[in-house]
């Protein structure tokens, strides 16, 4: 998987009605939708992901949790 981002900061998202979950620093595939932003990471056997919020994600770029590459 190649990666657009960088997750440098505390970046979150919730599975359904569950808790938040942190997604772990490192390389990131960013897919951007009109409503969200689709963030995939791990290795081929174990690829995680993960739809958070625009809202949410534009304010993650400007805090600089995530840095497009």
């Amino acid at each position: 998987m190649a990666a657009n981002a960088e997750v440098k900061g505390k970046v979150e998202y919730r599975a359904g009605d569950g808790p938040l979950i942190e997604v772990p620093c490192g390389p990131v595939q960013v897919e951007l939708e009109i409503d969200s932003a689709v963030l995939s990471w791990g290795d081929a056997g174990n690829t995680q992901v993960a739809a958070i919020p625009m809202i949410d994600y534009e304010r993650y770029i400007n805090a600089g949790s995530i840095v497009p590459i």
